[in-house]
């Protein structure tokens, strides 16, 4: 009978962080999806502010990435991946086709926005990197290698939350007082999907430096 790997203790404990942060994720999705709701389910001018003469775009935009997001969060269950595959390929299809759907509207927001150039660079910044993460976990998948996309589409994910994240930012104050709008506004939205990238890549670092940290007797 072919025995299973023991878990170091450093790895053991991986599994709870994990729904931890999984839970976090989905909160935030679910919050974002409640305002956006309640905000643009109001067809007026004033709810939809600059937005108003391309709601069309934005219409695309949220349902493709609410789609995202939701499909997206299935994706990290791991009784569905291991009981459901055939489940989990299908809503990763649909994960990638909200992807597709809110990147195009993005595109088009950035072709009829008025705004002033840094913020159509990190609109532009913000779709390059959904859409490069998402076919860097899907060309993974595709050639075999499980590990690279699983690593690649939770980079996805954390891009797919970022107008979640950046709407819970603009709700600080102290942030929008550091600069002008015009400053912070285009800063933000980068800094939604790249610090949680760089606080994720630092965290994985540090697990596989205490992995192999551990002495040899506890693996």
């Amino acid at each position: 009978m072919e025995r299973t790997p023991l878990r170091t203790p450093l790895q053991a404990r991986m599994p709870g962080w994990s729904t931890l942060v999984w839970l976090l994720g989905l909160a935030v999705a679910l919050h974002f999806l409640w305002v956006t709701a309640q905000r643009y389910g109001q067809v007026s001018a004033e709810a939809y502010g600059m937005f108003w003469e391309r709601r069309n775009w934005l219409w695309l935009h949220v349902a493709g990435g609410s789609l995202a997001m939701l499909a997206g969060a299935t994706q990290f269950i791991g009784p569905l991946r291991r009981h459901r595959p055939r489940l989990h390929r299908w809503l990763g299809r649909i994960y990638l086709a909200g992807i597709l759907l809110g990147s195009a509207a993005v595109a088009g927001l950035i072709a009829t926005t008025q705004g002033w150039l840094a913020l159509k660079m990190a609109f532009a910044a913000t779709g390059l990197a959904w859409l490069v993460t998402s076919f860097c976990g899907y060309r993974s998948i595709r050639r075999g290698d499980v590990q690279q996309h699983r690593r690649w589409m939770l980079r996805s994910y954390l891009v797919t939350l970022s107008p979640a994240v950046f709407r819970l930012s603009l709700l600080v104050p102290a942030l929008m007082q550091l600069a002008s709008p015009l400053v912070m506004v285009p800063s933000l939205l980068v800094l939604s999907w790249a610090l949680p990238l760089m606080v994720h890549e630092a965290g994985r670092r540090l697990v596989s430096i205490g992995t192999l940290a551990e002495p040899s007797g506890s693996r």
